[in-house]
């Protein structure tokens, strides 16, 4: 890990690296799984056979050349591909490549550490902590806490007690910044859903906040420690956030004993847990690899213009109505739940009434959020820093894809800065797949699911040989979490797709299956290349991010940092940026 004081030259030229490389290897990241055998895609992309691959990949592992993998003749191949077929020749050359071509092999970032040194010289007593994890899973308590620190630092360097939480969802971030730095933290999300839900929330973290506070005092005076902030807050109201799965059982509630009774904080929803089945959806089949707490399915966010009239009244109705409570509420209240779709030109003013200059936040925001956030953070003088965590690199919608659907908004997420735009880069939505794929987890066995993309990529040979309808938009859908057998998901699969599947006997589909089963090996070992590009893919779109922060005149910080351990939480890295003080001043 390095300082942030990489140039703007510095980072360009860091993209040209990862640019090189995945100009060569992005192929891979961009076949369709879903036609590995109807496209044969192993031939056309490989020269050695899949044994070999996953043996490479086992004792080689991207860190050093394993000692059997001999090198081919320099000149025959780049980053392991032959320059004449452009098949894959040498699989150590091409593991060593992407991990000299990821974020920590291009050494770009700074560590947490080094990012909190950069924004104090003394680390601030913030008293009695609360610990998080008596509200959330391990995963969630890591990151928020991680994050939230970062985040009150950001606003103490900046001397402001405002935080803007775009994304919110169920707002685990923003209730910790609220109870443990005491900061005024508007949560804004775009689902009504998890808007009403941070109501009940509220209720349930406002005794628990009670309780914890009456707790501390009865500590402190015993030990004859004086009060800290926190602690002084006597009518707290957090909110919500979105993001991914909330942990059953123990650590889901916290007793209060001077109340008596179990307060619940744990908004349990199994629809979430669901998602550790495959889902083999035609272009989504491989996302099985994925933990769920790395893509999670959301309701899309809409733009205001496609919401009815009735639901943009009851929008404001119901936004207005909550600022009214929090007025009467009083300065204690340091939450507030506020529904709106979020873009670079959205007016904070007209969320949020009593605006000041403030940090912006977003946890895991989805897509095109983050880059939004990006952009809402250069153009609102009253935004001070940003901190900004990305998600669903898969529903980022890029400007110069040519097989792209286009942006509802008119503004595309990907690319942000205008280096990569003057070059009109773009990676296609399977490689934006393949960068969430998580390497660390996968590298520890936690590895792909190839049973269901192996019956997915089956039944595309049989839609194609016995349906000519296997290029049909409707998707298969989650079948295989509910297949008995392969024989069985094939019949659920064709119900679903509304195909007619008395033209198939049991016996003809159980043949497909064990035509294709000795070929297992290849699919297996072809996924695992897409595992070791993706930390490329993700850093070319991060070095995206930091390059336009770049590009801006009035920064006094800009970086990537590493917030949180990959293996518990994969999207580990923040963009974080920092206005100087002339330019807040001046505006």
């Amino acid at each position: 890990m390095v300082s942030p004081s990489n140039s703007l030259t510095e980072i360009q030229r860091r993209i040209d690296e990862v640019k090189g490389f995945l100009s060569i290897a992005l192929s891979i990241a961009n076949a369709h799984t879903v036609e590995f055998y109807t496209h044969d895609v192993w031939n056309r992309f490989m020269a050695v056979p899949p044994q070999e691959v996953l043996s490479t990949v086992s004792s080689c592992s991207g860190q050093q050349r394993a000692p059997e993998c001999k090198a081919k003749e320099k000149s025959t191949t780049t980053f392991g591909f032959c320059n004449v077929t452009n098949r894959l020749l040498d699989t150590c050359e091409l593991l060593l490549a992407a991990k000299a071509h990821s974020l920590p092999g291009l050494g770009v970032c700074m560590s947490r550490d080094e990012l909190l040194q950069a924004l104090r010289e003394k680390r601030e007593d913030t008293g009695a902590e609360l610990q998080s994890d008596e509200f959330m899973n391990s995963k969630k308590s890591h990151e928020v806490q991680s994050m939230s620190e970062v985040v009150a630092c950001l606003a103490q360097r900046c001397g402001v007690k405002q935080v803007i939480d775009v994304g919110s969802g169920k707002g685990y971030l923003s209730s910790f910044l609220s109870l443990q730095y005491g900061l005024r933290v508007y949560g804004i999300d775009s689902s009504s859903t998890n808007t009403h839900g941070a109501q009940e929330r509220n209720r349930k973290l406002k005794k628990f906040s009670k309780a914890y506070q009456k707790h501390s005092k009865t500590a402190r005076a015993q030990s004859g420690a004086t009060p800290s902030p926190q602690e002084e807050l006597v009518d707290v109201k957090p909110g919500l956030n979105r993001d991914e799965n909330i942990s059953h059982g123990g650590g889901a509630g916290v007793v209060s004993q001077e109340e008596g009774v179990l307060i619940g904080l744990s908004d349990v929803d199994t629809a979430v847990e669901m998602q550790s089945e495959a889902n083999p959806d035609t272009e989504e089949l491989y996302l099985s690899a994925l933990s769920v707490d790395v893509i999670q399915t959301m309701s899309p966010r809409v733009p205001p213009s496609q919401l009815s009239a009735e639901e943009r009244e009851r929008r404001k109705r119901e936004n207005l109505e909550r600022k009214a409570q929090n007025r009467t509420d009083g300065a204690s209240t340091v939450f507030s739940p506020l529904t709106s779709y979020i873009t670079a030109e959205t007016e904070l003013r007209e969320l949020i009434n009593e605006l000041e200059d403030a940090v912006m936040v977003g946890l895991h925001t989805c897509g095109d959020l983050a880059p939004s956030t990006l952009r809402m953070f250069v153009a609102k003088p009253e935004l001070a820093a940003v901190c900004s965590v990305g998600c669903c690199y898969h529903l980022l919608s890029e400007e110069f894809d040519p097989a792209g659907q286009g942006c509802s908004s008119g503004v595309c997420g990907f690319p942000l800065s205008q280096y990569l735009r003057d070059q009109s880069w773009f990676c296609g939505r399977n490689a934006r797949m393949s960068a969430c794929l998580a390497l660390e987890r996968v590298s520890l066995g936690q590895g792909i699911q190839m049973e269901s993309l192996f019956y997915r990529a089956v039944l595309h040979v049989i839609l194609r040989d016995h349906y000519s309808s296997f290029k049909s938009e409707k998707r298969v859908g989650n079948v295989y979490s509910k297949a008995k057998s392969f024989v069985d998901y094939v019949r659920r699969a064709l119900r679903r797709l509304e195909l007619d599947e008395s033209k198939l006997s049991d016996s003809k589909i159980q043949d497909y299956h064990d035509t294709y089963w000795p070929r297992m090996d290849e699919m297996h070992a072809f996924n695992m290349l897409k595992v070791t590009l993706a930390p490329c893919i993700e850093g070319l779109i991060l070095l995206d991010r930091l390059c336009y922060l770049k590009e801006q005149e009035d920064l006094s910080l800009s970086a990537l940092v590493q917030l949180f351990d990959p293996l518990l939480s994969p999207r580990s890295y923040a963009v974080v940026g920092l206005k100087s003080f002339e330019s807040r001043t001046s505006s």
